[in-house]
């Protein structure tokens, strides 16, 4: 079994700007950021973080469960946009 990641930028998926922006919103470790609700540290980072992206969101899922983000975004997109509309900050597509 690996050894549990000290550092944020340890953690699958995420990498020096993760470690960067986390702490922005109280993250320093990774088990702070196992105890978190990643949807909350998303909206707490996007007033915060210009231009953050929805590849975040899915980088602290897949960081959370040990899982490729690329995964996450192609297994779950609809449930975690449903979440994102139901909390009143689901990106908008331009027409």
């Amino acid at each position: 079994m690996a050894p549990r990641p000290e550092r944020l930028r340890d953690m699958k998926g995420l990498g020096p700007r993760c470690e960067q922006w986390l702490p922005l919103v109280g993250i320093h470790t990774p088990d702070a950021l196992r105890a978190a609700d990643p949807f909350l540290m998303y909206a707490s980072l996007l007033p915060q973080v210009p231009g953050l992206g929805l590849n975040m969101l899915y980088a602290l899922i897949g960081a959370i469960e040990g899982r490729n983000w690329i995964d996450i975004k192609r297994e779950r997109r609809t449930e975690i946009l449903m979440r994102l509309e139901d909390m009143g900050i689901a990106p908008r597509r331009s027409v």
